[in-house]
């Protein structure tokens, strides 16, 4: 067999050849993805929303009720936000929701204080304010860039998500 002549690559100068190409052809998909995700359509915008750590409705009520049990000054405080709070034909206990609204990715959008939440995707929910009945309204069927989270969340827990936005921010505009 007949070797072509001039200077020949080393095996490991191939390899690296090889991958520095893969990494080239990579950047170059994810710019492309990245231009067309932000100039296919000015109000479209794009939402990833953890959903594997969502809590149970168990975890949920045992994380409020630690909560309640662990505090000694706000013990009160805690109970009374415990009380299942009504408005319209929902009821939603504001404590646990507290807990619903941590941990199923609601805080990555939206800035509500009552959580520690500094979210610029999604309205801030400290201006704006909503009633129970808008909160429930929204999660449950989603609107613009909000995913619904029906399937997701279980109407006793949309319904504490709502009684603790709500609540916190004295909703009472829409």
């Amino acid at each position: 067999m007949r070797r072509p002549k001039g200077p020949r690559l080393t095996e490991a100068a191939a390899e690296a050849a090889i991958i520095l190409i893969v990494l080239g052809l990579m950047t170059a998909a994810g710019f492309v993805g990245w231009v067309i995700g932000n100039y296919a359509g000015e109000d479209t915008r794009t939402v990833t929303v953890a959903t594997s750590g969502q809590p149970t409705t168990t975890q949920t009520t045992t994380a409020a009720t630690s909560t309640a049990a662990t505090t000694t000054a706000a013990a009160t405080t805690e109970a009374t936000a415990t009380t299942p709070t009504t408005t319209g034909c929902y009821a939603g206990n504001a404590a646990a929701g507290k807990g619903i609204f941590t941990t199923a990715g609601c805080t990555s959008c939206h800035t509500l204080k009552a959580a520690g939440s500094h979210g610029t995707i999604g309205p801030n929910l400290d201006e704006r304010r909503p009633s129970m009945d808008k909160v429930v309204e929204r999660v449950t069927e989603g609107k613009g860039v909000m995913p619904s989270f029906k399937g997701q969340l279980t109407e006793s827990q949309i319904q504490s998500v709502a009684a603790f936005v709500s609540s916190a921010t004295r909703g009472s505009g829409d």
